[in-house]
């Protein structure tokens, strides 16, 4: 990493850190990773000779339970980094119960957590491919299907218009009023509220029929601030707007796709892109193109690099770091988790000593 990044990061992680408030919709998900030490074509097999057989087990497979959701998993990385967290999320019981087993120490507030019968579930599969880890999600959304406006109470919008910023993740997963809420809650934040809009919509292909009016009512809204993209997300969005990313969808390489999407939606919307990828990330405000490399580490795990990459880019931005200082901060938060072998968000401490370390 630049010299004068590493040097800037060190003093801002050091310092005593200034009151950050964020609030973070709709999400919390009970995740189990089954970390599969083989690619897809063996695991195809794996499955085929117990299907043939006509059922059986697989033994030797690693699992682990964990607290999940872009919200909350965005929520723990942030409370970590010692900002002041409220997710406004759904979840039931039990749901709760873990959310305060994990996030409990470092003073997340809890009470606008929604109650509901059906909870949210992914099983995640953590497969090998020749480019690292890749995840593929099985879900289950639960009632976030259902979460919307209508879920929200005076004490949430209070919530909403008093935080420095305002994010809303996962908008596949709230399927019927995914748009709706989005629009609502970054509306309210940048009409009667004090700060910034961050949205991260997560894939958005389970919910393909609503990406046009997502376009048109939110990413392209002057209520965005802040648009966090990944390769995939980046390309679709570009799409509806741009016949030549359309045109070149499978004919190159998809990192190099995904920084041209990145720039025709910079083009477009109000709203900064910041695109994170595996082996760089970017930011385009319409005036600056900024990109900083990825930190090379042994990734454990795939689920949650986004997410954690989410936390140190507010941070960073909250911080008024400069773009290459913010992106760095960002990779390095995401690097750090990634590469920890109990999955645990790093601390301001923790995440100073990565950097020191780091080349």
């Amino acid at each position: 990493m630049l010299t004068s990044c590493k040097n800037e990061l060190l003093r801002f992680l050091k310092e005593e850190p200034e009151r950050l408030e964020v609030v973070v919709l709709p999400d919390f998900f009970l995740d189990r990773i089954v970390s599969l030490d083989c690619d897809v074509s063996r695991f195809y097999s794996m499955i085929g000779e117990v299907a043939y057989r006509k059922g059986g087990s697989i033994d030797g497979i690693s699992q682990k339970d964990l607290r999940g959701g872009n919200a909350v998993n965005t929520a723990s990385a942030l409370a970590a980094l010692d900002a002041k967290v409220t997710p406004i999320v759904c979840a039931d019981k039990l749901g709760l119960q873990q959310m305060e087993f994990h996030l409990g120490r470092y003073g997340v507030d809890f009470s606008h957590v929604k109650i509901v019968e059906k909870a949210s579930v992914t099983t995640a599969l953590e497969l090998k491919t020749t480019s690292g880890k890749v995840n593929v999600m099985l879900r289950d959304m639960g009632s976030l299907a259902e979460f919307g406006p209508s879920s929200l109470t005076d004490s949430d919008y209070a919530v909403i218009e008093n935080a420095d910023y305002v994010c809303v993740f996962n908008w596949a997963g709230t399927k019927k009023f995914g748009t709706e809420l989005a629009e609502d809650v970054f509306r309210r934040a940048k009409t009667k509220g004090r700060g910034k809009t961050y949205c991260d919509t997560a894939d958005p292909t389970p919910n393909s029929a609503g990406i046009p009016e997502l376009m048109e009512k939110v990413l392209k809204s002057e209520h965005l601030d802040a648009l966090s993209l990944n390769e995939n997300e980046a390309v679709t969005y570009a799409a509806l707007l741009s016949s030549e990313i359309r045109e070149q969808r499978g004919q190159l390489p998809l990192e190099e796709l995904s920084d041209k999407s990145a720039r025709v939606l910079a083009q477009r919307l109000s709203a900064r892109i910041d695109l994170h990828t595996t082996s760089f990330s970017a930011t385009f405000d319409g005036k600056h193109e900024v990109k900083v490399p990825a930190f090379k580490v042994e990734a454990l795990r795939a689920t949650g690099a986004g997410d954690a990459w989410n936390a140190g880019n507010i941070l960073g931005d909250a911080g008024g770091l400069s773009h290459e200082c913010r992106l760095a901060l960002a990779n390095a938060v995401s690097a750090c988790y990634l590469s920890d072998p109990s999955g645990v968000h790093p601390t301001r401490q923790e995440l100073a000593r990565f950097i020191e370390r780091s080349q």
